[in-house]
């Protein structure tokens, strides 16, 4: 296990490998541990990073630094502290948000984003998430915490066919406040990267499970839209979690796109 002090606390990453960097980001209530697999293959030919964001995993939770904006911080004071210049970014659903934000606020950080059923637009997220981000929700949700755990526990067998799913979630709910679960989502909601991803100037490749009820999935049809360079890969078999449902492919597309090299820019 290895951290960094940053300006809003402890910061909690995995390293796996040797060679070019790359960093992968979790999405909302999960960890760097729903990349164990994804790291051990990428370790073969990248060192690759893996970061719990602040009130996640084993990150700083006293804080009240848990909106999308501050997790684009965290990622730039991460790459400072350890010196990494320039990184490919992977993130997953609200991790591929935060990736896309940290190459539209600090370009020279970012050399190509891999986003993992992400919304592009806060609305596309389920309506149950979208309830998440009121104070009474999730205060209900909280006051009956034990309960809720239970309930996501069932419920996930219908978010990703991993039969280890429901242990992961659970871990990783365990772990959470109610300020980190309240605001991240809350800001999630409200986050629309449409009128601002004209201005990148680096590969994209959207990755979406036509399964997905966490995200829509159209989303990946948003994304090309909106930036009509990026490439799009579609999963017919896998849900919210395609790194889970289809790591076979899932890890075989991510590397072809991590090797290609980056053109030049005229």
């Amino acid at each position: 296990m290895s951290s960094i002090t940053t300006d809003h606390g402890i910061l909690h990453y995995e390293v796996f490998g040797r060679g070019r960097p790359v960093i992968l980001l979790h999405g909302w209530l999960g960890s760097w541990g729903l990349w164990q697999e994804t790291m051990e293959y990428l370790g073969q030919y990248y060192r690759t990073y893996a970061l719990d964001f602040w009130g996640f995993g084993e990150s700083g939770r006293k804080l009240d630094t848990y909106k999308v904006k501050d997790f684009v911080a965290l990622v730039d004071q991460f790459m400072d502290k350890l010196g990494i210049v320039s990184a490919p970014l992977v993130g997953h659903s609200m991790g591929g948000t935060v990736s896309l934000l940290v190459a539209l606020r600090y370009p020279e950080r970012v050399q190509k984003v891999t986003v993992v059923g992400s919304p592009i637009k806060g609305s596309s997220l389920a309506f149950p998430l979208k309830l998440a981000g009121y104070p009474l929700v999730a205060n209900f949700l909280f006051t009956f915490f034990g309960a809720f755990r239970s309930v996501m526990k069932v419920a996930s067998r219908f978010i990703s066919r991993d039969p280890r799913f429901p242990d992961i979630m659970d871990r990783d709910l365990s772990s959470l406040t109610l300020k980190s679960f309240l605001v991240s989502i809350a800001s999630l909601h409200r986050t629309d990267l449409r009128p601002e991803l004209h201005q990148l100037n680096i590969p994209v490749m959207g990755m979406y499970g036509d399964r997905d009820n966490i995200v829509s999935p159209r989303e990946w049809k948003t994304l090309s839209d909106s930036y009509p360079q990026t490439r799009t890969a579609r999963f017919k078999n896998a849900g919210h979690f395609i790194m889970l449902d289809e790591p076979h492919d899932f890890m075989n597309t991510l590397k072809s796109f991590l090797d290609e090299p980056r053109p030049e820019v005229p």
